[in-house]
């Protein structure tokens, strides 16, 4: 199927029936989607780069050392470089040990971050503010699995392109708001997945897997959400997942409205 650029549709004017039934198709979106202006360009396939905006999260199970023991490697579909979750602290799938965070703490961002998984059952997440996971897990479609908001939304599987293939979360992320030190508005979040809407404006509700998972974890089961930024991160559970073109612009969403505006088209 032709994919066709997002046009504005004015009454009954201007577009054919074939092309409103064409998929919406935008460039700041999906594989390959360039930075938006204003955005800091977090993983691009050097060591200079990775060395430069990422450390280790030193939760209570780290085990590894600096400097960050991910490799880079040539990427397996197209050329370059990219980055590899390979860490032997974080063997057997010990989360937690040896999974890396941006230096610089986020609060409302847009996030682009492309992923590959190499083998069956690969398994690695997204972490906004070092606390909410964005799922990436090959071969589960439950609502711990491929695109969920993990245990919280179920997995959009349809959109996972497969393995040894690239594929793009395109993220809008607000962080949670507090008045007199109680939290009043839970985080939310919209999400594209290589493509497709596939989440919106979904609340979460707490960070999930315990202590060794991110910010709060530890903290009243997870429900213990504090008023804090947070990296973006990465996690690594021994498993072969490779990430490249990962970039984030900070934001102020305002309003409890995570939804992606739509494209300023022919100007």
């Amino acid at each position: 199927m032709k994919l066709t650029p997002c046009f504005p549709i004015y009454g009954f004017l201007a577009l054919t029936a074939a092309m409103v039934s064409q998929p919406c198709v935008r460039a700041d979106i999906g594989v390959g989607a360039k930075p938006v202006r204003g955005a800091e360009v977090l993983i691009d396939g050097t060591r200079k780069t990775l060395d430069k905006k990422w450390i280790y999260w030193e939760g209570p199970r780290f085990s590894s050392s600096m400097p960050i023991k991910w490799k880079i490697v040539e990427d397996p579909v197209d050329k370059g470089t990219v980055v590899m979750t390979d860490d032997p602290a974080a063997a057997g799938g010990k989360y937690g040990a040896a999974d890396i965070v941006t230096k610089k703490p986020y609060r409302d961002f847009r996030l682009h971050v492309e992923f590959l998984v190499m083998n069956p059952h690969g398994n690695s997440g997204v972490y906004l503010q070092n606390r909410y996971e964005i799922q990436i897990q090959e071969g589960d479609k439950t609502s711990h699995g491929m695109g969920a908001v993990i245990n919280e939304t179920p997995s959009p599987y349809e959109a996972f392109a497969g393995l040894k293939k690239w594929n793009a979360y395109d993220i809008n992320f607000r962080a949670a708001r507090f008045a007199d030190g109680k939290r009043v508005e839970k985080a939310q979040v919209t999400m594209y997945f290589n493509g497709k809407k596939v989440h919106v404006n979904q609340p979460i509700n707490q960070v999930w897997g315990g202590a060794n998972s991110g910010i709060d974890g530890g903290n009243d089961n997870g429900k213990g959400i504090t008023d804090t930024p947070g990296g973006l991160k990465l996690q690594c559970e021994g498993h072969d997942v490779r990430y490249r073109n990962t970039w984030i612009k900070e934001v102020n969403l305002k309003e409890a409205n995570t939804d992606f505006e739509e494209p300023i088209v022919g100007k």
